[in-house]
């Protein structure tokens, strides 16, 4: 790693930050080394933040890809908060697509993370579009804080005379979990892992609209990525957790223990005594 870059060192440090103190370590570091504010910003996934779209009172979420200047487009109404009169917009057609395929991932969201927000923002490119896809869930405080946050880009090369198009995904899930119970005790878990994946996928028959095989493309990858994240994150997070906590304490009783070990013994002494005969 080349340690006289600051940004570099800036990425290495987020990695191993908790999700959840991100935004305040961001402060102290921009405030450390000001110059690279904006590159710093724009390469350090930050927790999505979550905004009410009061034109078609839904919740949205934030992010770089849906920010101009201090204002940020909902996909719900196509409009700025704060207003903003030349605000960037994706094209008339593409704007068409970016509310199918909200549709489609508000109800993958629902599915599979059974509530939580979704939101899908694209804009277009000189030979397809690219867009992002954000998911986010929050735990229940009366169980555990704690928060889910999904953050898929997407660039897409269409192809039409070969009726293919090209994909490039680069996901990065934030997961945090938190306990504070007199039973338990204090629990802090959380960390983030990035993937990237490219496909060569087909846009479908002739009577398939391409924005339905687009939707069908894009979905596949998020799932396989997200379920591949997901079961990474429980086998060394989670499941390396869990054993290191089986090693320290044990939920079977003392004295359960103690019955056990008398046992082994016994039948140990058992084929001793019956070998010797």
């Amino acid at each position: 790693m080349d340690m006289t870059n600051p940004l570099t060192c800036v990425m290495d440090l987020m990695r191993r930050l908790p999700p959840q103190k991100i935004d305040h370590t961001l402060v102290d570091i921009i405030s450390l080394t000001p110059e690279h504010c904006e590159d710093i910003l724009s390469s350090v996934d930050q927790p999505l933040k979550i905004a009410r779209d009061v034109h078609a009172d839904r919740d949205y979420l934030l992010c770089d890809y849906n920010r101009d200047g201090d204002s940020y487009r909902s996909p719900w109404s196509n409009t700025y908060d704060p207003p903003l009169e030349d605000g960037t917009m994706p094209s008339e057609s593409l704007r068409k697509r970016e509310i199918e395929i909200n549709t489609a991932f508000d109800q993958y969201r629902e599915m599979y993370y059974e509530g939580g927000i979704s939101s899908v923002y694209l804009w277009d490119m000189e030979h397809g579009f690219a867009g992002v896809i954000l998911i986010k869930k929050a735990g229940d405080a009366k169980l555990a804080s704690g928060c889910w946050d999904s953050i898929h880009v997407i660039d897409v090369v269409e192809r039409p005379s070969a009726k293919i198009s090209v994909y490039k995904l680069t996901s990065t899930v934030m997961l945090w979990l938190q306990t504070q119970r007199e039973s338990a005790g204090y629990f802090n878990l959380g960390g983030s892992l990035s993937r990237f994946s490219e496909r060569e996928l087909p846009l479908g028959d002739s009577g398939v609209p391409i924005t339905t095989s687009h939707i069908v493309n894009i979905g596949r990858m998020v799932e396989d990525v997200e379920n591949s994240i997901r079961s990474t994150l429980n086998e060394v997070y989670f499941g390396t957790t869990k054993n290191i906590v089986d090693s320290l304490r044990s939920i079977v009783p003392s004295s359960e223990e103690e019955k056990r070990r008398r046992l082994v013994q016994e039948v140990h002494t058992a084929l001793q005594n019956k070998s010797q005969l």
